[in-house]
């Protein structure tokens, strides 16, 4: 389903996106002026692992379940994209498949760039190789992160880490609680351990050691966390 037109949030999450806000108004100018928007349902297919990289994509609401399948046939969660990051430019750089299918999950919309107007952006901007250059690290030093924490911390540490993430970019405050504050991304224990490398069974046993100790409560609509301080003592007291 496609909308021309961004509504004022969507636009907002873009516009404020950490990355996309350093960049000089003449390239935000021309990224968003060659850009179009595109919106789907819940489950929709937004890429295909084995597809020709067509376009650069930033999601703009909701949020894109970046997933692999297993030689069983099983998908795994791998990430989810929230508003305001761009993804999708490795394909373009190396010209190989798309290595991942991308689903929305939750209605999602994404602004998308195609191919060619990537490529004449860059040669337009040198800016925005330098700027390109920036995200990738990011993302290596985020995966670097990934793949230490995995090795030197016990679950229930990763579990906290990921738990935070989550409420600064999902988070919604409680207006009947202050203090607290609701992930708006609606993510079964499954998603959730998938996300984590680890067993559902194993992440609702933290879950509930979570909640007896106060500092999360687990509702049918999802997590609230209720106590942001005692789940970075949990991440420190294993660092």
């Amino acid at each position: 389903m496609d909308d021309p037109i961004l509504t004022i949030d969507e636009r907002e999450a873009i516009n404020n996106g950490r990355w996309f806000s350093a960049l000089s108004p003449s390239l935000r100018h021309d990224i968003l002026r060659c850009a179009y928007v595109k919106r789907f349902k819940d489950g929709e297919l937004i890429a295909a692992r084995g597809e020709p990289p067509e376009q650069w994509i930033a999601c703009a609401k909701g949020a894109v379940r970046v997933s692999s399948t297993t030689v069983s046939g099983k998908q795994i969660t791998l990430t989810y994209v929230e508003p305001g990051i761009w993804f999708g430019d490795v394909s373009i750089f190396d010209g190989d498949r798309r290595t991942h299918d991308a689903y929305a999950h939750g209605d999602t919309t994404i602004l998308c760039v195609a191919k060619a107007d990537f490529k004449k952006i860059l040669a337009l901007h040198v800016e925005l190789y330098d700027a390109m250059l920036r995200l990738h690290a990011r993302r290596i030093r985020q995966l670097y992160g990934l793949v230490e924490d995995l090795n030197t911390l016990p679950l229930r540490a990763r579990l906290a880490k990921q738990l935070l993430h989550l409420a600064r970019s999902y988070g919604i405050p409680s207006l009947a609680h202050g203090d607290e504050t609701r992930i708006g991304l609606q993510l079964a224990q499954e998603e959730l351990a998938q996300l984590l490398g680890a067993s559902r069974q194993r992440v609702n046993q933290e879950l509930k050691a979570m909640e007896r100790e106060q500092a999360i409560r687990i509702e049918a609509g999802g997590l609230v966390i209720r106590d942001r301080d005692a789940l970075m003592r949990l991440i420190d007291q294993e660092s």
